[in-house]
Order: C-alpha cells, then structure tokens, then sequence
C-alpha cells in the first residue's frame, strides 16, 4: 500500500477531487465553500493538506498561519478522516505530519483548533482525539453571532519558550484574524 502525504498552497482541482468528498462528508453543513477555500489558497493565505492511500483520499485539512509579533501560530480550519477509516490511528499521524510541516517549514510555535463546544457524544469524541495529540481546552467559550453552535479554543504550543497566553479569549483572537483573512474578498 503506498501512503502519500501532501501539502499545497496552490488550488489543484484533480486534488480537490480526491479530498473534496472527504470534506463535505465530514463538514455536511456551515463548513467554507469550495470558492472560499480556492480563493484561500489562491491569496497565499491558506494550505491543503492530505493523505492519500492508492491514489485513494484518507483524510485532509485545511490550515492557516497568523503572525503577531514574534507569534507564528498554525490554524486548523477544518481536519477530517474518512469516515471508514476512523480509529485507525490515521488522524493522529496526520495531526504529527502537519505539526513537522508547521514546524520545519514553516517555523510554527503554536497549533490552535477550534471544537464545537455542545455537549453531545461527537464532540466529546473530537475533544478526546484532540487532547490525546497533546492539545490543552481552554475554559472560554465563543458564541460566534452568524452559526448557532458555541466553540472554544484548543492549543497545541510546539516548543518552550512559546509565549502565547492559552486563555481562549486571546486564542480566538487569532482564530478570528485568519477567519476575516478567510472571507475577504481580496
């Protein structure tokens, strides 16, 4: 079997073809539109990460960076797993490739996700993942005015002199810096 990892930060529709279906299958509603993420990565401010199996995609994420003084932190927009292939320690080694792409080539001190913070049994389950690949919760949580489900913020700080508070409020800050990036026009 031939395990491929890749990135790119420029729109490849025969790419998109393969992670797309990933995508929709695990962001069924509110997730960002194809011409969002095209425009994304066509303003340089976006990367496509996957992995493919055969030729045959097994997950894929979508990621930003924003700098603030001397802070470089990586966002995780959206990271899903095939459905069939879940619990097969595929997201946690796709989680660590995308730390070492963050870190070696991109100089990245900080990964910052946000979960949907309802309390249901798939949130909790994406919680867990997320904390068992290092990543701490923070208390606050975020009530966006344009989609109806809270979040809160998740911090992975990636060496140690990182100085990033790890209040939610200040990581929503940058989360909320790549969001406006994410839907300007130009």
């Amino acid at each position: 079997m031939a395990i491929e990892f890749m990135t790119t930060n420029q729109w490849n529709d025969s790419l998109w073809r393969l992670i797309g279906p990933v995508y929709q299958e695990a962001f069924p509603r509110g997730a960002k539109t194809e011409t969002i993420l095209r425009s994304m990565l066509d303003r340089g401010i976006a990367w496509l990460h996957a992995v493919l199996e055969d030729g045959r995609a097994s997950a894929m994420a979508v990621t930003g960076i924003v700098v603030e003084g001397t802070n470089k932190v990586l966002i995780i927009d959206y990271m899903a797993v095939r459905r069939d292939m879940r619990g097969r320690s595929v997201g946690g080694q796709f989680l660590d490739k995308i730390r070492e792409w963050a870190q070696q080539e991109q100089g990245v001190n900080t990964i910052v996700i946000e979960v949907e913070a309802e309390d249901t049994e798939a949130n909790a389950y994406r919680m867990c993942f997320w904390e068992k690949n290092g990543f701490r919760p923070t208390a606050y949580v975020h009530k966006y005015i344009w989609v109806p489900e809270p979040y809160l913020a998740m911090v992975l700080p990636l060496n140690d002199s990182d100085t990033i508070p790890e209040d939610g409020k200040t990581l929503f800050r940058y989360i909320t810096k790549f969001h406006e990036k994410a839907y300007r026009r130009r």
